[in-house]
């Protein structure tokens, strides 16, 4: 066990904050005073609420994960603070036009931001481009372009504990004599002009969900957040009592008990070279005390095993812009292959799939290896997934440091994810069993002793009724469709990916189309699909797959065969706003990816704790889900990563299913005749092509269980009181899915400190 008093650093380049006033109302427990204040006033708090923007600063999963982190570690009383990038501009909003993505900046800054407060006092210099010079007893970067980055905070409340924490987030200003020094004779106002290109760092946010893009300006800006976070970090602890014993020099051996760096991903991988530069170049620590210092002090968590999102920089973007950090990089990689070559003597092989240093058409270097070699600790995000990176990703790694590798499953807020977003639902549970579970979410087990009690059954359906009625409200009036709210809402919302999987939902939504058509008559469960995300910019395949949605609705919606029996919607611009109103609406959640691709999944914990039932593989944390619950409270379906790896090892062949499989082939040839886009019959022919010849995601293998098992979900969703059943089964069991669990598991097992669960009574309760 460390030493008490640490701070944690948690360092990411998305923060997915979503609006922040009911957070803080909650957290501080004046949610009804203020909304009793604002009645008052003659005003709608409701109202009041939608007037504020999303602070959309990430793409999906791995930046709401660092939001709901970042609450939880407050909650828990840690002294940690989140590090990343003010984004002038965050993910783009999505508008549909015509049935297609189109983007539009998210200027969210426009009215100003109420909650974050500027330090300029705290202003920070970051160097970039210039050459290294070598001298006989010291290492000097020199004639680099400077770049400021001016701090801006947001404080972070705990859960009625009298903690705030803060997030940091850096923005980047020109400093005054940028390009003027140079004074070329009256070029005077092109050279203020040009301070946008160092002010362009933290212009906008990079659009791709697991997906690596290697552009300089996004080096610059994992850089950028890197440099300026750890100035601010060692600037910190030479001010504690710890760092400032020698007037002359600090020492540094205190410094991994008193600091904790999370890399969230390899976005921030930098900071293990840039803590070396500091340490070796600048404070004149030997290599190796420095490079003690750096891996005990550094953590990273891996966040996907898809090879086209793992990040690999070009050797030629470093000597340019980052030519110090290169040096070290390959000194850091020379000394690693030293140990791995006195550990396994003569193979090469192992060495060059070791290697940070990829040789190739282009030289790379392997952030995700450099990440490894320098961190005392490396954490997948859901049990399966830490299980194959042991396995396969990082084998050689783990044969290598065994005792580096852990999991920590991934969680979810339950302050935001039910409280806020679900009051009615967080109202009768704590009528059953008090209001603990808020802060322990644990608590929710026994709920347990409910699942057979009429009047709870009863409840939970009408919460769920009364969310479904609310939302049916929103969407009549936001798309002007009617949507039967007794039908079953089957919700997929994500960022649209191939190995998501929308296409077999797709594929789904045809089938049953097809089933009313054939049967008119026959009696079938009414369901209302809805598919939500955003597809990155330039992913051409997902940018097909929301036209796709949108035509098969189009189809669907206007055919007076198929009525209310069959809608589907595409939700527009999903983000975490609207997460909050759909979640509680869900009775079905569909968590289909391959099994094997998805790392965890959070959403899938959302709907869980909201109350819907999961249509999913065995696949990140579903696997993690149907033990809490039981496999036979979950709809799960399809191949397992065994099944999966065996179809790799023999081939997989689409066709064989499209020919065995007749309503297989009817809604795939539905989609290359144009059926469903009757102006451009071949609209479609890029993902039919896809799908039958080459898909990586297998969408046909698992086609026919997951028709069979969506018909176990329509034939349940017919018994009101066996399905609310489910429900409660499902609630009961979501308490290991609290961040609160995944943060206190990574204080005790990563950062050594433990976490303190106090808490006060707010203005809204009496006191003791």
């Amino acid at each position: 066990m460390g030493p008490r008093f640490q701070r944690i650093y948690y360092l990411s380049l998305e923060f997915y904050m979503g609006r922040t006033l009911q957070n803080t109302m909650v957290n501080l427990g004046l949610q009804n005073a203020c909304d009793e204040a604002t009645y008052q006033l003659g005003l709608d708090m409701e109202e009041l609420q939608e007037i504020e923007e999303d602070a959309g600063l990430g793409n999906g999963g791995l930046g709401r994960l660092a939001a709901c982190f970042l609450d939880s570690m407050a909650t828990l009383g840690l002294a940690a603070y989140g590090y990343g990038i003010r984004y002038e501009f965050g993910i783009f909003n999505q508008k549909v036009c015509g049935g297609w993505q189109v983007e539009e900046a998210d200027d969210w800054l426009r009215y100003g931001n109420p909650w974050e407060k500027a330090r300029p006092e705290y202003m920070i210099p970051v160097h970039f481009y210039g050459h290294v010079q070598h001298g006989k007893d010291e290492v000097k970067w020199v004639d680099t372009q400077v770049v400021l980055a001016l701090p801006y905070d947001t404080p972070v409340p705990g859960y009625r504990n009298n903690t705030v924490n803060t997030m940091r987030l850096w923005s980047a200003r020109a400093p005054n004599e940028f390009n003027l020094k140079d004074f070329n004779v009256g070029g005077y106002i092109q050279a203020v002009l040009d301070r946008n290109l160092a002010e362009n760092i933290s212009r906008v946010l990079y659009p791709n969900d697991n997906f690596f893009e290697g552009k300089e300006l996004r080096l610059k800006q994992e850089y950028f957040v890197v440099a300026a976070t750890l100035q601010d970090i060692i600037r910190r602890f030479k001010s504690s009592k710890f760092g400032s014993r020698d007037p002359v020099r600090t020492s540094f051996d205190a410094f991994p008990d008193k600091v904790a760096i999370q890399l969230n991903d390899t976005h921030p991988s930098l900071a293990i070279p840039e803590l070396m530069r500091v340490l070796v170049d600048i404070e004149k620590l030997e290599w190796d005390k420095a490079w003690d210092v750096t891996v005990r002090t550094c953590a990273y968590t891996n966040h996907t095993v898809l090879p086209e999102a793992l990040e690999r920089w070009p050797i030629h973007l470093f000597e340019t812009l980052l030519p110090r950090h290169l040096e070290i990089i390959y000194e850091i990689n020379q000394r690693f292959l030293d140990k791995v070559y006195a550990s396994f003597p003569g193979d090469l092989d192992r060495l060059r799939r070791m290697s940070m240093v990829e040789e190739g058409s282009v030289k790379r270097i392997n952030m995700a290896h450099l990440c490894i070699v320098g961190s005392h600790a490396v954490n997948g995000v859901a049990r399966i997934h830490s299980e194959i990176l042991k396995a396969t990703v990082f084998k050689d790694f783990y044969e290598f440091e065994p005792h580096k590798f852990q999991n920590k499953t991934n969680g979810i807020t339950p302050r935001r994810w039910l409280v806020l977003c679900n009051p009615g639902l967080a109202e009768i549970i704590a009528e059953r069993i008090g209001e603990d579970y808020i802060s322990d979410l644990d608590q929710l087990r026994k709920l347990l002793n409910f699942v057979d009690d009429e009047a709870f059954i009863r409840d939970v359906a009408k919460v769920k009724q009364e969310n479904k009625l609310k939302f049916a409200a929103y969407l009549e009036n936001e798309y002007k469709v009617k949507i039967n709210p007794n039908s079953l809402f089957d919700v997929q919302v994500k960022r649209i990916h191939e190995y998501k999987r929308q296409l077999l939902n797709c594929l789904h939504v045809i089938t049953l189309y097809n089933r009313i058509k054939k049967e008119p008559s026959k009696h079938f469960v009414p369901r209302t699909v809805m598919i939500g995300g955003k597809a990155a910019p330039g992913y051409h395949m997902a940018k097909m797959i929301i036209k796709l949605v949108t035509s098969i609705g189009d189809i669907v919606n206007h055919d007076p065969i198929v009525g209310d029996r069959l809608k589907v919607i595409f939700l527009e611009n999903y983000r975490v706003s609207l997460a909050e109103k759909v979640v509680p609406a869900a009775d079905l959640s569909e968590q289909i990816s391959t099994a094997g691709t998805e790392a965890s999944g959070t959403g899938n914990m959302k709907f869980m704790l909201n109350g819907a039932l999961t249509i999913g593989t065995m696949d990140g944390a579903n696997v993690e889900m149907a033990e809490e619950a039981g496999e036979d409270n979950l709809f799960i379906f399809g191949m397992r990563v065994e099944d999966v790896e065996e179809m790799d090892k023999k081939g997989y062949c689409a066709k064989d299913y499209y020919d065995h499989i007749p309503e297989l082939k009817q809604a795939i040839d539905q989609l290359s005749s144009g059926f469903f886009s009757p102006k451009q019959p071949d609209l479609f022919k890029d993902i039919v092509n896809m799908l039958m010849y080459h898909d990586r995601f297998k969408v046909f293998a698992d086609y026919e269980a997951y028709i069979k098992c969506q018909e176990k979900v329509s034939a349940l969703y017919k018994n009101t009181k066996e399905w609310t059943k489910k429900v409660i089964q499902n609630i009961g069991t979501s308490g290991k899915f609290s961040s609160d669990r995944t943060i206190a598991q990574y204080a005790r097992e990563i950062w050594g400190v433990e976490p303190t669960r106090q808490k006060i009574p707010a203005p809204d309760e009496p006191r003791e």
